[in-house]
């Protein structure tokens, strides 16, 4: 299964603010609205990079692309473990994941970005996501 780079975002933005980037992306600085908005987000970034990263480190988030499978998820329950998954980026549990298993293995879990896993094991643990 290959993971998605992306995820998609919906944003509402007045009139104004949408014909002002609209002008432009006709006269060339960008291609479309999307590379407008990613290159604004992308340089807002950068401009707060220091403040999330001190908070990454506080928070203890794991960076980036995180995939939980259902062998992990078993060695952690055979031990009589259970997981506190803390992610900034993407966090995926594997389709084969029962939600009891993933009841079984998660005490909480805590992702800023996207989480990805099936709508039962989500429902499974709605309690432990913040």
């Amino acid at each position: 299964m290959k993971a998605p780079d992306s995820e998609k975002l919906t944003i509402n933005l007045g009139f104004v603010d949408l014909g002002r980037i609209d002008l432009l992306v006709r006269d060339g600085f960008y291609s479309n609205r999307s590379d407008f908005i990613r290159t604004a987000i992308r340089n807002q970034l950068v401009t707060h990079a220091d403040v999330a990263a001190q908070a990454t480190n506080r928070l203890s988030l794991e960076l980036g692309l995180r995939t939980f499978t259902r062998a992990d998820l078993e060695a952690v329950a055979a031990a009589s473990e259970r997981l506190e998954i803390r992610v900034l980026g993407l966090a995926i549990i594997a389709g084969d994941v029962t939600p009891e298993l993933a009841r079984e293995a998660i005490a909480s879990i805590t992702v800023l970005g996207a989480f990805h896993a099936s709508p039962e094991v989500k429902a499974a643990l709605a309690d432990r996501i913040s």
